[in-house]
């Protein structure tokens, strides 16, 4: 008897677009598994179509968000893994408290509701959309050099402007209010079930020169999930960037997220 393999569901942040994801998707598929990725509301089907749409995906937030990847997630043969980057990986925590994955990886995971460390690094990273509270419901692009230091701070210049041609699109203002507010709002979108007892195992991975979410904003979720027996582990990559998905040590970090699946018998 053949068992099918496991879906693994990838998941992006702010500023990509989710073909960022397709070194990622081939190597899961390599090493047997149903890998697929999950675009955004409004995404285009390309860097460039979401470039020159970037109202498509103005003004929808992490609930909307949430409500997407659930219909994404109903169309699998089975409950996938969730990999996500950034608020993906937030949206990922997110599904996996709700039981809408059999595991779930956090890479440089935005906070969550709970969070208290807003170092000053992360605040500089996302100053162009909180720069003008009107940006909640505009799609905000960055230009290479806020992506430098929001994304590419640990490799090249040549690289980081490389990675932020290639990949960079425009992104909603919307998710990074509803997570700044989300420890003074009782029904934040923010909020995640840290304390599911019976939820699958769960990965947070941290660079250590991240200037957007800083080793200090993961450690903080970390300890969101103290009161839950479910297994929780914590992998840091200390001389690694925002970009660590996407720049040219994405594999280690790969090869990493797959040794660890393989660990909880996925």
């Amino acid at each position: 008897m053949t068992t099918a393999p496991t879906p693994v569901l990838f998941i992006h942040g702010l500023w990509l677009h989710a073909s960022s994801w397709q070194p990622w998707v081939d190597l899961f598929a390599e090493r047997g598994y149903a890998p697929s990725v999950a675009a955004w509301p409004g995404d285009g089907d390309t860097v460039e179509a979401s470039r020159l749409a970037p109202e498509a995906v103005a003004g929808h937030g992490i609930d909307d968000v949430t409500a997407h990847l659930k219909t994404v997630i109903d169309r699998l043969p089975s409950r996938p893994v969730l990999i996500g980057h950034s608020f993906g990986g937030m949206l990922a925590e997110k599904l996996l408290g709700e039981d809408y994955a059999v595991a779930a990886v956090g890479i440089d995971a935005a906070q969550i509701k709970g969070v208290l460390p807003l170092p000053l690094s992360a605040l500089r990273a996302t100053l162009p959309v909180f720069r003008n509270p009107a940006n909640r419901n505009r799609a905000v692009s960055l230009t290479a050099a806020q992506f430098r230091f929001a994304f590419g701070n640990a490799v090249s210049e040549e690289e980081s402007d490389e990675l932020y041609a290639r990949w960079s699109v425009p992104a909603p203002g919307k998710p990074l209010f509803e997570a700044a507010a989300a420890n003074f709002s009782p029904n934040s979108p923010a909020a995640v079930n840290t304390g599911n007892e019976s939820r699958g195992p769960l990965l947070l991975v941290m660079g250590g020169r991240d200037h957007t979410v800083p080793e200090a904003v993961t450690r903080s979720s970390f300890k969101q999930y103290r009161h839950s027996s479910a297994v929780t582990d914590l992998l840091g990559f200390d001389d690694r960037g925002h970009s660590l998905t996407i720049d040219s040590g994405w594999r280690e970090v790969a090869e990493s997220c797959l040794t660890w699946l393989g660990k909880q018998g996925l």
